[in-house]
């Protein structure tokens, strides 16, 4: 069972990502500050519940988040930051839009850069921990996986709407057939080296 909060004095966030690990598109990050004692049977880390549980998972916690915010960082972004301080930036600008501020920060993984004066704890596999945390993975994933699934209206023969941008054997047979699109991340290993060298 997920824990509720980590503390109970100061208004608590939970700070997740989504799309680190993909070839194509930008990088995800949620933050939510959730009611005291939340409870969800299904709310989970995003990576160990089904589509479907993630997107009703997704109306209940921004029906009933005390606060909750998504934002990204575009590919030409994460080029120039890397994709590490990109998605902590993606969580900095989450944080920003939060309607309420919040006053401890969980964050999912054990890297991140102090937002304003606020304290923080990193919590590594935090979405499977806190409650808080997982409902941010959710609404990175939900809100990223929604994203990409626009963009294959217009790049078809990628098939982002099955794979996401992540890097499954279609994926990569689709860029060496078509090449690389300006939604992918050219500094990622979209292909073997050898083959890669070939792209640019």
């Amino acid at each position: 069972m997920l824990l509720t909060h980590h503390q109970t004095t100061l208004i608590e966030a939970g700070c997740d990502e989504a799309g680190r690990g993909c070839l194509a598109g930008p990088v995800f990050a949620a933050a939510v500050i959730l009611p005291p004692g939340f409870y969800h049977p299904d709310l989970n880390d995003s990576k160990q519940i089904t589509e479907s549980q993630r997107d009703k998972l997704r109306d209940i916690i921004e029906r009933e988040a005390t606060a909750w915010a998504v934002a990204s960082l575009s590919t030409s972004e994460i080029e120039t930051h890397n994709i590490l301080w990109a998605s902590v930036l993606a969580m900095h600008k989450a944080l920003d839009a939060l309607t309420l501020r919040p006053e401890f920060i969980l964050v999912d993984g054990n890297r991140f850069r102090p937002y304003a004066a606020t304290t923080h704890l990193c919590v590594v596999k935090g979405d499977g921990k806190y409650a808080s945390i997982a409902a941010a993975s959710i609404l990175a994933k939900t809100h990223r996986d929604e994203y990409m699934t626009r963009l294959d209206a217009m790049y078809p023969h990628y098939n982002w709407s099955i794979n996401k941008g992540y890097p499954t054997a279609t994926h990569r047979n689709a860029i060496r057939e078509y090449g690389p699109c300006e939604h992918h991340r050219k500094t990622f290993q979209l292909l073997p080296r050898g083959e890669q060298l070939e792209l640019f």
